[in-house]
């Protein structure tokens, strides 16, 4: 996987830089973004707390999402978030990746994965659902 320089077309917003997002491009061409291990994502001990694995997904299905929405003049706003939790997240880094189910005129569908050593075992997953606003 290559680095990448930056992560989405717009500065992060705060809460990515206390997480210390990347993002990485598969040899594929997919982009996957990518939350070590540190302090400030710990839960209990040796554990990732579930709001650093949630905004971990809302990243990845929010910079999907504006990527293809490139040059179109609309901005995605959160609607409606579940996120489930499957596994708990160890102490090591943690990857994302996200698909856009439905990308319709007014609203978009992205589901997004979580994991770590083997992306066929996700420890979370999210759907979001957008609303595509006018920007301006």
């Amino acid at each position: 996987m290559a680095l990448d320089t930056c992560p989405m077309t717009s500065p992060l917003p705060p809460y990515a830089e206390l997480l210390q997002l990347r993002t990485e491009t598969t040899d594929d061409g997919r982009r996957l973004f990518v939350m070590p291990f540190h302090d400030d994502v710990v839960g209990r001990p040796g554990y990732l707390h579930g709001g650093a694995i949630a905004g971990l997904l809302e990243f990845a299905a929010y910079g999907e999402l504006t990527r293809a929405l490139e040059g179109q003049g609309v901005v995605p706003k959160p609607i409606s978030v579940t996120v489930d939790f499957l596994l708990g997240g160890k102490d090591r880094d943690t990857f994302a990746g996200a698909t856009i189910e439905r990308l319709g005129a007014r609203i978009a569908n992205v589901e997004a994965f979580a994991w770590q050593k083997d992306r066929g075992t996700p420890i979370a997953s999210a759907r979001i659902n957008f609303l595509l606003a006018a920007a301006g």
